[in-house]
């Protein structure tokens, strides 16, 4: 079963619009699929950076890209050949001068930082970046909600057959990051301590980083800590999610929050591998919080940026959406079906005045409450930040 991605129609557009388009997101969130089964139909070659015969070919590559002129060329993997984003640019240069404006390069990649920093300066101008998150509640039926909660969105992991085989899967997945991906990016991390460090997240799911004690806990220093964040935010595996700052005269918590970005990963990595078990274990509320986080943030409208705002005594907003035209969306989360604000909420509301302010909780109804607080659904909150766009 194939589903169709909201981003294919941003990928067409951005390659109507720049020589080059780069694809950024985990391994086997789909951008293989997308790349290749939902783009119009359009003349391509696909070449797969991790297949020798497909290296070979760009033995002399700026040869062999310069002969696919009036071709879209799919180079997956792209960051497995640092060297090739020099080469790119001068082929593309080429490809303009001849008459082609846009369309040579959709390039695929699994690690953001890494990519940035290699194509930042040789293609700058002739490259748009764009992220291919896991599966979202507008891609999916909406009675799939609970089970793209409980498997997330990873589709293999999905559309498994039943809980058991998506498990299997997940497990596989991050066996297969910690012993065979990351070590090719070049970290030399043991990949027991790499594992440690990512279920310790997941137990501390939505909480203010605290890199003292994680680095008590795996005996190592602060740096080191900073390093192993670094890498799985990089990898698109973990949110960082940072403190809004507001002149309210009150000490404000400034430790950026973490959250594992798939569900799905997260009741991996803690064993839990059905709805009941994640319903019993402590993790539930944290674990919904950081799927409407991820959804939140993923639909809304292109330069929104996403924070969180917590004072000393506790007054508190669980995302704030600070969105391209300047207003300020409040939400608070939570996996009642009958919520009701918390006091902190109503506190941090009166100190940052937004524009407007949101109640987000797993039923399908909407209604307002007190303090010009809307309780709505996810589906419905994340339609509305995609009409936005």
């Amino acid at each position: 079963m194939m589903i169709p991605r909201r981003l294919s129609s941003v990928v067409s557009e951005r390659l109507r619009q720049f020589p080059a388009v780069a694809l950024l997101g985990p391994r086997q969130v789909g951008k293989t699929t997308l790349a290749r089964r939902f783009l119009p139909d359009k003349e391509y070659d696909y070449l797969d950076l991790e297949n020798p015969m497909d290296r070979a070919r760009l033995d002399d590559a700026p040869a062999y890209l310069a002969s696919r002129h009036n071709r879209l060329v799919i180079i997956d993997e792209v960051q497995r050949m640092p060297g090739l984003f020099q080469v790119l640019r001068g082929v593309i240069d080429e490809r303009i001068l001849g008459g082609e404006p846009s369309g040579h390069f959709l390039l695929l990649g699994s690690a953001s930082i890494e990519l940035l920093r290699q194509s930042s300066e040789s293609l700058a101008g002739r490259i748009a970046y764009l992220e291919l998150s896991p599966l979202d509640v507008l891609e999916i039926a909406p009675e799939d909600g609970p089970a793209l909660w409980v498997r997330g969105g990873f589709p293999r992991s999905l559309l498994a057959a039943n809980d058991g085989e998506s498990m299997a899967w997940r497990e596989n997945f991050i066996t297969t990051y910690l012993e065979r991906d990351i070590p090719q990016l070049g970290p030399r991390i043991p990949a027991e301590t790499l594992r440690r460090f990512w279920t310790m997240l997941a137990h501390s799911q939505g909480s203010p980083l605290n890199a003292a004690q994680l680095a008590r806990s795996l005996a190592v220093d602060g740096k080191t800590i900073a390093k192993y964040l670094d890498l799985m935010v990089d990898l698109l595996l973990v949110r960082r999610l940072p403190p809004f700052y507001a002149n309210v005269g009150k000490r404000l918590v400034k430790s950026p929050k973490t959250y594992l970005r798939d569900s799905g990963v997260l009741h991996a990595l803690l064993r839990l591998s059905d709805h009941e078990q994640i319903l019993g274990h402590p993790i539930a509320g944290t674990s919904w919080e950081g799927h409407v986080v991820e959804t939140l943030i993923h639909c809304s409208p292109p330069r929104t940026q996403a924070f969180y705002f917590r004072t000393a005594a506790g007054a508190e907003i669980d995302l704030l959406l600070e969105l391209a035209s300047g207003q300020l969306w409040a939400i608070e989360i939570k996996r009642n079906l009958a919520p009701k604000l918390t006091k902190g909420f109503g506190i941090a509301q009166g100190d940052l005045q937004p524009e407007r302010s949101f109640l987000v909780y797993p039923g399908t109804d909407r209604y307002p409450i007190s303090g010009g607080v809307e309780v709505v659904g996810l589906r419905e909150l994340a339609e509305e930040l995609v009409s936005l766009r």
